[in-house]
């Protein structure tokens, strides 16, 4: 005889379990009777089993087919949930193509991911210190918190309440709050800095200015959508008139999220909120930022993810369960992938998971209750705990009879099940939208990241990153304090630094200034007071590809010397051969006689012809001499006035050209023909001109500057014809030697022309030039450290001495991948020992410098292209610009920042910069074979021009 057993009682809930016995009333009684005894809080019933076990089998294999077929069921309902590997990375793949859209000015209007800048363009670097009241508004707690900021220590003390907020007239609520606060702080009369975490899209104009796109999270405010939620804050308090605050930073949640871990760990650049709502920020190039002006340096983005798929791309991995928890939301179709990932949804994606599953028979016995009915009635909570690993399916019981349904241990298994589902999914989702971001922030340095502990599934969707997830114990609330003080200890930083920030608006002001005085320069009457002097050279063409012959050229300008021999040769087609020596000019001889100077060079000369064999030829020669001449004809060189640390005597209104010729006969044992004396940027603009015939600009950017253009001869007073066109080298350097640019100069660059040979001329020079660069960035860091912004306020006899900061330190500095390294490598070598926050520091101040002086080299660079256009009387100009010189060559980001705002400044211009791979040198030789060909040398000594 089969016996079944039903127990019940307050403690335990057991299945029925069967027993076989003897066929004994008495042994039945008995067995009752001290079972009961044992157990007698609970009430057991003895059920006779009259089948036998035969029965059982059949009905163990009916509940093994319902289980399979209740099995695939909800298979086939969870099975849109779990995404594999493949759909992950495509969905990655999307993200990085909105990340990038909304980088780009012409996409980010349209583009889901909005990619808003912050303008939170630095992190802690431990030397922020004081009292900082911050706000953090973002869910249904409002938080004000007092923050104190020790320097020099990572670490932080605050003090928050936290008040209930509500949607009716939001700022003067969040006023009341404030005022409660201060008063119970007892500060209500301290102008605080005050940072506000403001949880909800906002476009920044500033740090300091946050226009509300749009409510999310359950919020519905009216009369804030569009509006600054700055002056709406300002606003509440001016109305309530107690207290007074200064407003320095409105700040995402996600940023202040960053910012806090950042504080703990320097390397931290990425934040991520997986909680409501679902967003990411993270620190991206400014280069890479289109829709902000600047190229340097870094600035939070905040990427405002949530609204990912808004635009349909990833409708293939949405539910039926997402689009129903989607149109039941305050926003249907917006923030589609936040729906899918953050706190605020997922309980409900369960709830509408069970409602099917239990219309399908699968759980609660097919009876879909009242509380199940509910919206919102299945909260994320609960869904946390019951995918707790330990709570036993008795206690998930528990948590679902609360909601008030009736639920057997199966129904717990499937429950259990489904919240994995969905948080698992979540989790993947975020993962892969996260992977695209550190991809980029990888590509954007150019090496793996610099981060530690990896999560599985970003292992394998962003392999070649190690990243470490840091929590925010302290919220985004100190974060919003500590961009605050960042704000306060850049602006320290900056001030020194604001005036050498130029807006387009003064780069087009500038421009227009330099046009003036170009038209000055050019004229008859303005010429001897014009600053600009637009030098006449009597070079009318550049090279035809007709020329030919063999021509010796030289190049005077700088520290050394270049001599050159240069064969033009048209055998298939035309082909120049050089062969070249460089030779040393000494510091005596360029301070010393002009006697010696051009006996020096001479010298040089003689050797250059004795090594080559050709002391019995009398070749043409080219002369590149890079210094302001006036010239009458093209072998005729007045020197106006040195320039570049040459002060060579009785040389200055001299013919160089004659001296040359001098120093030559003087030795005897040579002869040559110089038949041109050129400037080093005519030189330039001739040697890019032979390989692009639509050259006709050149320009030098490097120890010194200067360019030259083809203009029209009816424009030029200075000489006779009105036919054709001439090239006038500009002598652009002494551009504000007449007080034109007073406006724009600064502090250091006044203390760097009253150290120069030559006070009150070349001010333009002193303020772009590879000559003045490192001296600049000197005098700056020399005022920074005795205010205490960098090395703690200690300055160096090195660190004092002129010139010790060089140019080439600017360009190695602003290396993209080992500029910090370099950075604290050259500190080191001036007797500092820098923080790493010291090199960042002085990274910056470089990248002020340089950028300066290719946006002021773009204005005037502008001011010549607009010129070049209204000759030709076109829309649009297709020109070339030749371009030599160490600082544009060795600096690395120096050209492409001239290229780009050159582009902006003058729209409707086609530029291309043509580097001179061959120098000035074989400009000059190109000079001389145009006129050898024309065989104009008689014309030449009459004082003719070289014409086509």
């Amino acid at each position: 005889m089969t016996h079944g057993i039903m127990v019940s009682g307050e403690e335990q809930l057991i299945p029925q379990v069967t027993l076989e016995t003897p066929c004994s009333c008495r042994y039945a009684k008995r067995l009752h009777k001290v079972v009961r005894r044992l157990v007698p809080n609970c009430d057991v019933r003895f059920l006779l089993s009259v089948s036998g076990s035969g029965k059982g089998a059949a009905l163990v294999t009916a509940v093994a087919y319902r289980l399979a077929a209740q099995r695939k069921q909800i298979d086939a309902a969870l099975a849109p949930f779990l995404l594999s590997l493949e759909t992950l990375r495509e969905v990655k793949n999307k993200m990085r193509t909105e990340l990038e859209y909304g980088l780009r000015r012409e996409t980010q209007a349209s583009a889901t991911v909005k990619m808003l800048p912050t303008y939170v363009c630095g992190t802690p670097d431990g030397t922020e210190k004081g009292k900082f009241l911050a706000l953090d508004l973002g869910g249904t707690n409002f938080r004000v918190l007092l923050v104190k900021i020790r320097s020099g220590r990572r670490r932080s003390d605050y003090y928050e309440i936290y008040v209930l907020i509500f949607s009716f007239q939001l700022f003067d609520h969040i006023v009341q709050c404030i005022a409660d606060f201060l008063e119970y702080m007892g500060i209500k009369g301290a102008r605080l800095p005050l940072g506000f975490t403001f949880s909800f899209p906002c476009r920044q104009a500033s740090i300091d200015k946050g226009t509300l796109v749009g409510w999310t999270k359950g919020f519905k405010a009216t009369d804030c959508e569009g509006e600054d939620v700055v002056d709406m804050l300002r606003e509440a308090i001016r109305r309530r008139n107690e207290f007074d605050l200064d407003i320095v930073a409105v700040v995402n949640d996600t940023v202040g999220t960053m910012m806090t871990c950042g504080y703990e760990d320097p390397n931290c650049e990425i934040g991520l909120i997986a909680g409501t709502g679902s967003n990411v920020c993270y620190m991206e190039d400014m280069k890479n930022i289109e829709i902000v002006e600047g190229n340097e340096g870094k600035m939070c983005i905040n990427t405002e993810w949530g609204a990912f798929g808004d635009n349909g791309c990833i409708d293939n991995i949405r539910t039926k369960y997402d689009k129903e928890v989607d149109e039941g939301s305050l926003n249907p179709g917006k923030q589609r992938y936040e729906k899918m990932t953050s706190g605020m949804y997922l309980g409900e994606i369960v709830r509408q998971i069970l409602i099917d599953l239990t219309k399908q028979g699968l759980l609660f016995r097919g009876q879909i209750s009242e509380s199940l009915r509910k919206r919102g009635i299945f909260e994320t909570k609960f869904l946390s705990q019951i995918e707790s690993d330990r709570l036993a399916l008795l206690q998930v019981r528990r948590i679902l009879q609360q909601l008030g349904l009736d639920s057997t241990c199966e129904d717990s298994i499937i429950v259990k099940e489904v919240c994995g589902a969905v948080s698992k999914r979540a989790a993947q989702l975020c993962g892969a939208g996260l992977a695209a971001i550190v991809e980029k922030k990888r590509e954007n340095r150019g090496v793996e990241l610099p981060w530690y502990h990896t999560t599985s599934l970003l292992k394998e969707l962003a392999p070649q990153c190690d990243v470490t997830f840091m929590l925010s114990e302290d919220g985004s609330g100190k974060g919003a304090a500590l961009i605050t003080a960042v704000a306060k200890r850049l602006h320290n930083i900056d001030k020194y630094l604001y005036a050498m920030r130029l807006s387009d608006e003064t780069l087009i002001d500038v421009m227009a200034r330099f046009r003036r005085e170009m038209k000055n320069g050019l004229s008859r009457d303005f010429n001897p007071t014009a600053a600009v002097k637009m030098l006449p050279t009597f070079v009318r063409s550049i090279p035809d590809g007709s020329e030919k012959g063999d021509f010796i050229a030289l190049d005077l300008g700088g520290s050394y010397f270049r001599i050159l021999r240069v064969k033009v040769s048209h055998e298939k087609k035309q082909t120049v051969q050089m062969e070249s020596e460089i030779y040393n000019t000494p510091e005596d001889i360029m301070h010393g006689s002009g006697t010696r100077l051009f006996d020096h060079v001479a010298e040089c000369l003689g050797d250059f012809m004795e090594k080559q064999q050709i002391k019995d030829k009398k070749l043409p020669v080219g002369f590149t001499f890079s210094f302001p001449c006036r010239q009458s004809k093209l072998d005729e060189g007045i020197l106006i006035t040195w320039t570049k640390r040459f002060k060579a005597s009785g040389v200055e209104g001299a013919d160089v050209v004659r001296l040359l010729n001098r120093a030559i006969k003087k030795r005897g044992d040579y002869d040559a023909d110089i038949m041109a004396v050129v400037n080093d940027t005519v030189g330039t603009m001739m040697t890019c001109g032979f390989d692009d015939q639509r050259c006709e600009v050149g320009l030098i950017i490097g120890t010194g500057t200067n360019a030259c253009y083809m203009e029209e001869m009816r424009h030029i007073d200075l000489v006779e014809g009105d036919e054709g066109r001439m090239c006038i080298n500009t002598e652009w350097g002494a551009f504000g030697d007449d007080g034109s640019l007073e406006d724009i100069r600064t502090e250091f660059d006044r203390e760097i022309d009253r150290g120069s040979l030559n006070p009150g001329k070349q001010l333009f020079e002193k303020m772009v030039s590879g000559l003045y660069m490192g001296e600049l960035v000197r005098l700056i860091l020399v005022k920074m450290a005795k205010e205490g912004l960098l090395f703690e306020g200690r300055i160096t006899p090195e660190l004092l001495t002129k010139g010790k900061f060089e140019t080439k330190h600017v360009s190695a500095i602003e290396k993209s991948k080992e500029g910090l390294n370099k950075a604290k490598e050259i500190l080191t070598r001036l007797g500092v020992e820098p923080s790493h926050e010291d090199c960042i520091a002085v990274q910056h101040v470089c990248t002020i410098v340089s950028f300066r002086s290719a946006n002021l080299v773009a204005s005037t660079l502008g001011a010549i292209l607009n010129q070049l256009r209204d000759n030709k009387g076109v829309g649009r100009l297709r020109t070339t610009v030749g371009v030599d010189g160490s600082l544009y060559k060795m600096h690395p980001q120096y050209a492409r920042r001239l290229h780009k705002t050159t582009r902006r400044l003058v729209p409707d211009s086609e530029v291309r910069f043509l580097l001179s791979e061959s120098g000035s040198g074989k400009g000059a030789a190109m000079v001389t074979a145009v006129a050898y060909r024309l065989g104009d040398a008689g014309n030449r000594r009459r004082g003719s021009c070289v014409s086509v």
